[in-house]
């Protein structure tokens, strides 16, 4: 068994939100209560959060893990298996609508990004309504593949 230390990278985004600031801590982490995952998920209306025993253990075999979090509730997070030298997908990347266009989703790229910059390439499978914002990341859209699934999933 593999124990895995929790680092926390403390970026500070300031943002008057009914005149508080809100302070966004970035963790890189792989333990979280079934209910923060399942809120999360299904925040975005994504199916997998109907399954948050399974979505514990996948976080636990992710790579690499990080989650951003709003004092104790956990607002976005992105999730990366990788080869160990050349190739590394992300898997889940996502933000709680209500903290959409406030950096949090771009600052978790970022930090994806960092973590691989030895990489050859970094891959992702972006819905059609988000390509904009992953272009504005540095993704380009391949002109010649498409994504393709065997799943139980219906988002």
């Amino acid at each position: 068994m593999f124990i895995k230390f929790a680092t926390i990278i403390r970026i500070v985004y300031e943002e008057r939100k009914n005149n508080q600031i809100m302070e966004i801590t970035y963790k890189d982490i792989h333990e979280f209560r079934k209910e923060e995952l399942e809120d999360l998920f299904l925040s975005v209306d994504w199916s997998s959060g109907h399954f948050p025993d399974k979505l514990v253990v996948a976080m636990r075999n992710f790579q690499t893990v990080y989650s951003a979090w709003d004092g104790d509730k956990l607002v976005g997070m992105v999730c990366a298996m990788d080869d160990g030298i050349m190739t590394a997908y992300l898997h889940y990347m996502l933000v709680r609508p209500e903290y959409h266009h406030q950096g949090i989703g771009h600052n978790l790229l970022e930090l994806m990004k960092e973590h691989y910059q030895s990489y050859l390439r970094i891959g992702l499978i972006a819905y059609n309504t988000e390509l904009d914002f992953y272009e504005s990341c540095g993704f380009r859209k391949a002109e010649n593949a498409s994504p393709m699934f065997i799943t139980s999933l219906w988002t």
